[in-house]
């Protein structure tokens, strides 16, 4: 049974930092891209940002580069999201997913593209 677990969601003020992590189970996860999606109240679910199987190639969203960092250990089965600078804009709920795609291609924000989803870890953002 595929599972994908996200944990270090929080409440934090602006500038502040958080690192989300994902547990993988059930699937062999050092063969699929991963990625970090969010969805804010009223808004669709975006992508933040996806990594290579092997961690060798990452995509970032524009709103993010230069302050989000995702890594993955694939020896722990584990995705992370470093989150720094974080803004008000930055709140919402985050979901890792798991997907036989290229992560490196411009396709890697498209949701339907993604075969496995966490249930979120939610992230709030205040001024």
């Amino acid at each position: 049974q595929v599972q994908l677990m996200e944990s270090g969601g929080d409440s934090v003020q602006a500038g502040g930092s958080l690192r989300l992590s994902c547990a993988a189970s059930g699937y062999t996860y050092s063969n699929y891209c991963m990625g970090w999606f969010r969805q804010a109240p009223g808004k669709e679910r975006e992508g933040v940002a996806a990594i290579s199987a092997g961690g060798g190639g990452t995509s970032y969203a524009e709103s993010v580069k230069g302050r989000f960092t995702i890594s993955r250990d694939n020896a722990k089965n584990m995705l992370y999201l470093q989150m720094n600078t974080l803004t008000p804009e930055d709140t919402a709920m985050y979901y890792c997913a798991a997907g036989r795609l290229t992560c490196g291609s411009v396709f890697w924000s498209q949701l339907g593209r993604y075969n496995f989803w966490g249930q979120g870890t939610q992230v709030n953002v205040s001024s």
